[in-house]
């Protein structure tokens, strides 16, 4: 029996409500109230059973076709908040992670559990995030998914499925804990994620001071930066894969990093580099945003060790 937590949990933030329930994610939606199963191809792309990023729901879709998946091969997708939905509706972004899974070995076939966290980065400039549960523990050799909002209600779910499985979980169990670098090897082992630039001519001005006016950083961009986006012509936004180590047990640190491109009058570029995390005495989810990459990640080096985290 193999049993594994690949990453910490994350806390996106709730700033703001944007739009109404998508037509697709309604008919998603119905599908399976109505007890239709997931869709075959999307449904069968991890039948491998080897851990790893959600390949048919993430790769080459948008945010909207990457929810009507999860909802449509979900057996409780029904349980999906509207509030949830609508925000999920104004998303430009997302990227899916691994966050834990386990194999056992040991009975008359395998048994696999695995969850996934679904990142999405919405129009406001917040995250949101969806959890996903996949195991193959009913009557059928086949994965059933489960879909969640809730960290907690993941967690009771996973358990629920552990107990299924059966055998030790964890330090001092049967099974030895697999490496604790592993998540890291697993996601760098993804590849690099080099995102194309698309701009989009949607109130760019008003995106650079709404950013800008978030941070809550000193050592930020000054005015002259200010007055040079006033006349930005597009922009694009990037969710900047940086795998990190992490310690055992649950991790409830959250760091993202994200690129703001700006096209400018002329040709030329500029980007802002945003850290969004939770590392401060509160735990309050804060943004900071900086002129250079390098300088973000000094930040977030600098607030990990003030918290005693490691990065």
């Amino acid at each position: 029996m193999e049993n594994s937590r690949a990453g910490g949990s994350g806390s996106g933030s709730e700033r703001g409500e944007r739009g109404d329930q998508s037509p697709a994610c309604r008919a998603h939606r119905g599908r399976t109230e109505r007890g239709q199963g997931p869709a075959g191809p999307a449904g069968a792309a991890r039948a491998g059973g080897a851990p790893g990023a959600p390949d048919a729901a993430g790769a080459g879709t948008t945010p909207a076709e990457h929810v009507a998946v999860l909802l449509q091969r979900a057996q409780n997708g029904f349980e999906i908040g509207e509030r949830v939905l609508a925000r999920l509706q104004t998303a430009l972004m997302h990227q899916a992670e691994l966050r834990s899974y386990r194999q056992r070995n040991d009975e008359h076939r395998p048994l696999r559990c695995n969850s996934y966290r679904h990142v999405f980065l919405l129009a406001d400039g917040s995250s949101l995030l969806l959890f996903e549960l996949e195991h193959d523990t009913g009557p059928e050799d086949a994965f059933v998914y489960e879909l969640y909002a809730d960290e907690d209600a993941l967690d009771r779910a996973e358990q629920r499925v552990h107990e299924r499985i059966g055998g030790g979980i964890g330090p001092g169990s049967e099974g030895d804990e697999l490496p604790a670098w592993l998540a890291e090897e697993l996601l760098l082992a993804m590849g690099p994620v080099q995102p194309r630039r698309e701009y989009v001519a949607d109130a760019s001005p008003d995106h650079a001071r709404r950013l800008l006016r978030r941070a809550e950083n000193e050592d930020g961009p000054g005015e002259v930066v200010r007055e040079l986006l006033q006349g930005a012509l597009g922009h694009h936004i990037a969710l900047i894969t940086k795998p990190r180590r992490r310690g055992a047990g649950r991790d409830a640190t959250w760091c993202r990093f994200y690129e703001h491109a700006f096209l400018l009058e002329g040709g030329g570029e500029l980007s802002l580099w945003e850290l969004e995390h939770n590392m401060n005495r509160d735990g309050r989810l804060v943004c900071e945003v900086y002129l250079d990459e390098t300088e973000a990640e000094v930040a977030a080096d600098r607030h990990a060790r003030a918290q005693g985290v490691e990065l």
